[in-house]
């Protein structure tokens, strides 16, 4: 998406009331958020409680904390929330990392989902910096 794209779009929700499943960015880490959870599936029970708990509080954490931040009343505050999605992708692209370490994601899924949290780490930036 280009930037002159990415900055109407912010734009448009600082402007009026903000409606989240509208933003791309909010879509985007949502359909990450459901992979996520379908990946995760398949790992071991034991890991259950840990590194699969772990991976999924931070991919739903990036589409959480761009809704809270597009519910609030300033663009100072929508960026600060934009600033957490960005640390939780951040997270969740180590676990990835881990993850395919342990030998618990195949090379192909890591590969793709390493690919998507860098693209919505841009945009994430990109809307911060409009």
């Amino acid at each position: 998406m280009k930037f002159e794209a990415l900055q109407r779009e912010l734009n448009s929700c600082i402007n009026i009331m903000r409606n989240f499943k509208e933003l791309s960015i909010w879509q985007r880490s949502h359909a990450l958020t459901l992979k996520i959870y379908h990946l995760t599936k398949e790992f071991p029970k034991e890991k259950l409680f840990g590194l699969n708990s772990q991976i999924r509080r931070s991919a739903y954490s990036i589409p959480t904390n761009i809704a809270e931040g597009s519910g609030r009343d300033s663009s100072p505050e929508m960026k600060r929330f934009l600033v957490i999605s960005s640390g939780s992708a951040t997270d969740l692209e180590y676990q990835i990392i881990l993850a395919h370490g342990l030998g618990y994601i195949a090379e192909t899924s890591y590969n793709e989902l390493s690919l998507e949290i860098n693209e919505i780490q841009k945009t994430i930036y990109t809307f911060r910096k409009t």
